[in-house]
């Protein structure tokens, strides 16, 4: 495995070598950057260029390699124009929309990369040879002739790559996010809430994802609107909200109920508490390429609330592991919330049925041997 930041000692992780590219791999994603502040009135959104080159990419290893497999090349970490020098079959993982816009990596509605990009909304651009078209057109000359193989984790992932202009013709498979189903895995809901120093007695909403309540596509904007609505439902009376990805502002927006802010947690065992403890999950994401949190959340017995559409319509079975609300209602949103928690035993149906769902199909054994099923199939 090649990456850009080596974190660990794992030996069979590579990352560049020497001070001079340890140096380079810091600054591109920032130097990357720069032909965006020409746009002052984009909106604070993710975005990669990867116009540079990258002297610590390992692209010399590559010969050592029967098949080269690519995720999360967004960045500034790998140049649109270096796919050219890999003489290997290629399979490319997407996890967001990147690799088919002119250099978002949530396209938020907007449909220009079915055609060529330009006029960006995101960039608060009228001109229809903007930077997005720019890079769309240095998309579409460096990788029409490469010979990659595309991946996706759902398949409405898969069926916007497929309408892009870039990779439209494109074989494309479907294959999930997978989960270690030893470490996310239903634990004793009341050891967790001591573990975790919450009360006893819930019930728990739990809400969360990197940089949870700034990032507008996760929804918290939603979420805030639908617990509102359920501030005068009996079963809640006693409810508070758990948030995990974010820490608690300075003067917090009332949401009808005490919340409690994990901060960010990179403990996946912290994580497997924290879903155990909660009584339900809330996905209100706008845009999901899968919905890692949600099959989690399923893993470990917590039914998930989520809008029925994107990638989380591969995850949660409506009425059958969670909650599908109609997209983007934050009344059926506060619905499907108070549906999952007035009824204990439909709460554990639901509960055993989710992580059934994620041992039939987001296992990691399972999910691995689709990709070697597929690697062997290239080979």
């Amino acid at each position: 495995m090649w990456v850009q930041h080596k974190y660990g000692d794992h030996h069979w992780i590579v990352g560049p070598q020497g001070l001079v590219k340890k140096v380079a791999g810091r600054l591109l994603p920032h130097l990357d950057l720069l032909p965006l502040a020409r746009y002052r009135a984009r909106q604070k959104t993710y975005w990669s260029l990867n116009w540079l080159p990258n002297p610590g990419l390992g692209l010399d290893r590559i010969k050592d390699a029967d098949l080269v497999h690519l995720n999360w090349v967004g960045g500034g970490y790998f140049p649109i124009a270096a796919f050219r020098n890999i003489d290997r079959p290629m399979v490319w993982t997407l996890h967001d929309s990147w690799g088919y816009t002119g250099g978002c990596h949530s396209n938020g509605g907007c449909e220009k990369f079915v055609d060529a990009c330009g006029a960006c909304p995101q960039l608060g651009s009228t001109t229809d040879h903007d930077l997005s078209r720019r890079t769309w057109n240095s998309k579409r000359r460096n990788w029409a002739e490469v010979p990659f193989i595309l991946v996706t984790p759902s398949r409405w992932l898969a069926a916007e790559a497929a309408r892009s202009s870039l990779f439209a013709g494109r074989r494309i498979e479907v294959i999930p996010n997978g989960l270690d189903l030893d470490v996310f895995k239903p634990i004793d809901k009341l050891l967790a809430r001591r573990l975790l120093n919450l009360p006893e007695h819930g019930p728990f909403i739990l809400f969360g994802a990197v940089n949870s309540t700034s990032d507008k596509n996760k929804g918290y904007d939603f979420l805030r609107q639908a617990l509102l609505q359920l501030a005068d439902e009996p079963v809640l009376e006693k409810a508070t909200l758990l948030v995990f990805g974010a820490s608690e502002p300075k003067t917090p927006d009332p949401v009808g109920f005490p919340v409690r802010f994990f901060g960010r947690l990179h403990d996946d065992v912290a994580l497997a508490l924290l879903y155990s403890a909660a009584d339900v999950m809330v996905v209100p994401s706008r845009q999901e390429a899968f919905g890692q949190t949600a099959t989690e959340a399923m893993a470990c017995g917590t039914p998930v609330v989520a809008f029925g559409a994107t990638g989380l319509l591969d995850i949660v079975d409506h009425m059958e592991t969670g909650y599908l609300a109609r997209p983007y209602d934050a009344a059926d949103l506060a619905r499907g919330i108070a549906w999952i928690l007035q009824d204990d035993d439909r709460r554990a149906r639901l509960a055993s049925n989710g992580r059934q769902k994620c041992e039939q199909r987001f296992d990691i054994a399972l999910v691995a041997s689709q990709y070697l099923a597929l690697f062997e199939s290239l080979l």
